[in-house]
């Protein structure tokens, strides 16, 4: 049998427009419809960041709560993955929803240059949300963009705060941050298997290096990320129709090499979270 693939889709992000793409949802209704789009042509993760009405990004648990519901109900055992990141708020105000218990959320390990400000991830407050996320039993995903953060992790975890295996996103192609680059993705890959064996781990490749990277994970016997939040474009002159459009486009890629997509229980399993019904 092929290797599954798990197919993550970023449906919004907190920095594409519309005036960039029609297609980018924004309201959470368009979001809902995206998410399901999505699900239904095989992704089985949704990494999930809510707007307000003028498009600015905001951790507002209400709205992060009317989205879960909407993609829970029209999308059975989907993932759902809640963004602490920090365009939507500060301190601990990136993780005021992680009360509404979504399988996974978003933890970055360290601080990094991004291309006009520093994504500041200051340890207490990396601390901080761990122990929210293990409060409400929710799976961390590591996003590294860079070496420390991998092995940041690997202590969090061997000190009890990251429970379970790990799972890491590696994220290349942000201006001043992790350069696409092939060597270096398989110096990490090798790395995080040294640490943790049992870990697992997606590629996210920014704009047009969204494929290249979908190519080195499949390759590499990792998971995929694709959706609007980093690509606009299904190619260098084509804007992506729709989310579930560059979902397609992973899974064609998906066997090129020999891979599937995922179930939604083999995602679970995978990536060692309960039954979307023990949830």
């Amino acid at each position: 049998m092929s290797t599954p693939c798990i197919i993550t889709v970023a449906i919004t992000g907190s920095v594409p427009k519309k005036k960039d793409n029609p297609a980018v949802p924004i309201s959470v209704d368009e979001q809902i419809e995206s998410a399901q789009e999505a699900f239904e042509a095989g992704a089985t993760l949704v990494h999930l960041h809510v707007r307000n009405d003028d498009e600015s990004p905001t951790s507002d648990p209400e709205r992060f709560g009317r989205l879960l519901e909407g993609i829970r109900a029209r999308c059975p055992g989907m993932i759902t993955q809640i963004s602490t990141g920090g365009r939507s708020g500060a301190g601990r105000e990136r993780g005021a929803m992680l009360g509404l218990r979504p399988d996974m959320a978003s933890l970055a390990t360290g601080s990094v240059n991004f291309p006009t400000r520093v994504y500041d991830n200051a340890p207490d407050l990396v601390d901080w949300l761990a122990s929210e996320m293990q409060r409400f039993g929710i799976k961390p995903e590591i996003e590294a963009f860079d070496l420390s953060m991998i092995f940041q992790a690997a202590a969090m975890q061997r000190a009890g705060r990251i429970a379970g295996p790990l799972h890491v996103q590696f994220v290349m192609g942000v201006k001043n941050a992790m350069p696409v680059d092939r060597d270096v993705l398989e110096f990490y890959v090798k790395t995080l298997k040294r640490l943790d064996p049992d870990a697992t781990w997606t590629g996210a490749g920014i704009g047009k290096d969204q494929v290249t990277l979908a190519r080195w994970s499949l390759e590499l016997g990792g998971h995929c990320r694709t959706g609007l939040e980093d690509n606009v474009r299904l190619d260098k002159a084509t804007l992506a129709p729709s989310n579930a459009a560059l979902v397609e486009q992973v899974v064609e890629l998906c066997g090129e090499y020999g891979r599937r997509p995922a179930t939604v229980l083999e995602a679970r399993r995978l990536l060692a979270l309960p039954p979307a019904s023990a949830g």
